[in-house]
């Protein structure tokens, strides 16, 4: 009976969209719908979306996102109102695979579920999808939940495998669980999402059936199943990573958790087109009425300094240019690209000292700015990419850096808990206050002071939620502190 209403659901959709309906046509359209309506819809209540989520989008746009294997999008209610059907942005499709050209075994992409979305109208208290409520905007923004570099790393280019089958060695589903159970307003995801680019080796246990490749499966494993409670407690913003750039897991990231509208020469399908696709205008997501996030996508950036010919090298100082108009309409803003500018490279020798900003922001962003490389109105810069957790603050006018790349994807290196003297992050940075962690978190930015220029508390976690180290942060400053050990 079930697969008789599947099927007969499938038959209608299609016929609805075929072009020019003839007779025939309409009559098989009316049975079709006679039969749905009058036999199954008692019978079969609407199918379950595979996942409900809500993405915070540019200014005061929020959108909800629905993942299914039905043939139409679900319904979609606001506050108790009349349902409707909800938009579809990207219908199951199998592209052209695309993928890291060093990994020597791919895949097609199968893309098996739609993607639909609804935008939330202004006003509205409460949205429920196919019957289910989904995470609401809040009115006031007071706690931050701010993760990085989640997914499970399997690369045979690098002969790098981690155990995805242990959730000790890859804990994002430990770190999801342990900060939703902090009831965050909002969750910042810092990039690098899809990590599961080649098959695991046969023999290797740790890591034995693991899914991997660029399509929906891949993606559930990564991010969309260990992160399901997280999902559901908060709104989302996504930062776009170098993991989700157009010839590794761009096909993805534009189908499912890009903020934007989709378009099919910004969905990585066609490698013509990536250099519209690798390259997305900033935006900004407010927090507060003197307070905004500012999402930057450094995903294409490459590790060495650029010049002037390079394409990615306009790309960025046009960007920028956008990103100092940004801040003209907010007091304190707070920069976030995945890459960072000012940060500690992860080390095997704890006793060397490297710097780990990227080479090739630096080079666009300081022909802007060339001492400060960020705009005045920035105050805190928030980053991913280096696997680890640090916070360092300046004498000089530098931005606070924020590095948050420690939730999940393998550990690389460690970095020293005290920085010696000499250690220089960037000609003229001065380093006032630093604190670091190797080892796997989360971190939270809760808002202490509601008034414009308040301060802010940022507080470092282990993956079980226990509270490790916090920073206050006042006025583009930061002083970190070890919490007590009886704490943990």
């Amino acid at each position: 009976m079930l697969q008789m209403y599947l099927v007969t659901k499938t038959w209608l959709a299609k016929l609805i969209n075929a072009p020019f309906p003839d007779c025939r046509t309409w009559t098989m359209l009316g049975l079709a719908a006679l039969i749905h309506s009058v036999c199954f819809a008692q019978s079969f209540p609407e199918l379950a979306p595979e996942l409900v989520f809500t993405v915070q989008a540019e200014g005061q746009n929020v959108i909800v996102r629905a993942l299914t294997r039905d043939a139409t999008c679900p319904t979609v209610s606001w506050d108790e109102q009349q349902q409707r059907r909800m938009d579809l942005r990207a219908a199951a499709a199998t592209p052209a695979p695309r993928g890291d050209n060093a990994q020597k075994v791919t895949k097609p992409s199968v893309f098996d579920v739609l993607t639909c979305e609804a935008r939330w109208p202004i006003g509205a208290r409460r949205g429920r999808v196919a019957g289910k409520d989904v995470p609401a905007p809040r009115d006031q923004i007071k706690r931050i939940v701010l993760i990085g570099d989640t997914g499970c790393r399997m690369k045979a280019s690098e002969n790098t495998f981690q155990p995805c089958n242990d959730p000790v060695k890859w804990p994002f589903a430990q770190v999801a669980q342990s900060a939703a159970a902090l009831h965050p307003d909002l969750v910042i995801h810092l990039g690098d999402i899809h990590y599961r680019e080649s098959p695991c080796p046969p023999g290797n246990a740790a890591c034995a059936t693991s899914r991997w490749g660029y399509g929906f499966d891949a993606w559930q494993a990564d991010l969309f199943e260990p992160a399901k409670l997280l999902l559901a407690a908060a709104p989302w913003v996504f930062v776009r990573g170098n993991h989700e750039s157009c010839h590794r897991a761009g096909q993805g990231w534009f189908r499912f958790i890009d903020a934007k509208i989709w378009r099919e020469d910004r969905s990585c399908n066609a490698p013509a087109l990536d250099e519209q696709a690798d390259y997305s205008a900033p935006y900004a997501v407010p927090l507060a009425g003197d307070t905004q996030l500012i999402v930057f996508d450094s995903s294409r950036t490459q590790g060495k300094p650029m010049t002037s010919k390079d394409v990615s090298y306009g790309k960025y100082l046009q960007q920028m240019q956008q990103v100092a108009q940004l801040t003209q309409s907010k007091a304190e803003n707070f920069f976030m690209s995945h890459h960072p500018l000012l940060a500690v490279a992860p080390v095997k020798d704890i006793s060397r000292f490297k710097p780990g900003g990227n080479e090739a922001l630096q080079s666009a962003f300081s022909a802007l700015y060339p001492e400060r490389l960020f705009p005045q109105g920035v105050s805190v810069a928030m980053h991913g990419h280096v696997h680890l957790f640090e916070a360092i603050s300046f004498k000089s006018s530098h931005p606070i850096s924020l590095v948050l790349g420690n939730s999940g994807s393998a550990i690389e290196g460690l970095v020293p808990e005290v920085l010696p003297s000499s250690a220089k992050l960037y000609p003229g940075a001065e380093v006032d206050d630093y604190a670091a962690r190797s080892e796997y978190g989360f971190a939270t930015l809760d808002r202490l002071d509601p008034k414009p220029g308040g301060d802010w508390m940022l507080t470092e976690y282990s993956i079980h939620g226990v509270p490790l180290i916090e920073c206050a942060i006042s006025h583009g400053k930061s002083r970190c502190s070890k919490l007590p050990a009886l704490t943990r």
